[in-house]
């Protein structure tokens, strides 16, 4: 049975802290809904009870930023769902508003320090929690993590700054065709 709260509890953060994957679902007024599947276990924090962020790295489009900013009644929606996959079956999801953070804006210093910036970094995402969800995860099969892709982020290591961060300033559409604020510099990360 699924079990209601307002904010995140420590046995919800601690659960957090455990998963290696999660996913992000958002929707502009109009368009496809965006669901993404998010990796790289340190990318994912906890700020408050009321508050989670995440770092997000370039890659091949700009959805969940672009339906977090259209100019729609209900602006900002989001959800983050993480699944347990091992034997400790849960399905926990933040319901909650977000919005994008990039490098060129006055929070992000503050912000970037919760993090461990990855090559690549593009902006990091905030979601004020509005109500979280757990539910028994029941139907969700058992797997084993062998290991955390790097091919994204070799691909930004390896890439040209100068190139990147002009490729980068060229995408401010997304798929739908709303506008996104790119990026302005090029993050080589601490990893």
């Amino acid at each position: 049975m699924a079990e209601f709260t307002d904010t995140l509890t420590e046995k919800h953060i601690a659960f957090i802290e455990r998963q290696p994957v999660f996913f992000t679902a958002t929707a502009a007024a109009d368009g496809r809904v965006n669901l993404s599947p998010k990796g790289y276990a340190d990318s994912f924090r906890v700020l408050s009870d009321a508050q989670v962020a995440y770092l997000d790295l370039g890659g091949s489009g700009n959805e969940t930023h672009a339906h977090l900013a259209a100019p729609q009644i209900d602006r900002g929606r989001i959800t983050i769902m993480f699944c347990a996959f091992d034997r400790s079956a849960l399905i926990l999801r933040i319901y909650g508003r977000g919005r994008p953070v990039l490098p060129q804006d006055d929070e992000w210093e503050a912000l970037a320090a919760h993090f461990t910036l990855l090559p690549g970094t593009r902006q990091i995402f905030v979601i004020d929690v509005e109500s979280v969800q757990t539910s028994c995860g029941w139907g969700v099969p058992m797997m084993e993590l062998q290991h955390e892709r790097d091919t994204l982020q070799k691909y930004h290591r390896q890439a040209d700054r100068a190139l990147w961060v002009e490729k980068f300033r060229e995408r401010t559409k997304s798929i739908d065709g709303l506008p996104t604020r790119p990026t302005d510099r090029f993050i080589a990360g601490d990893a």
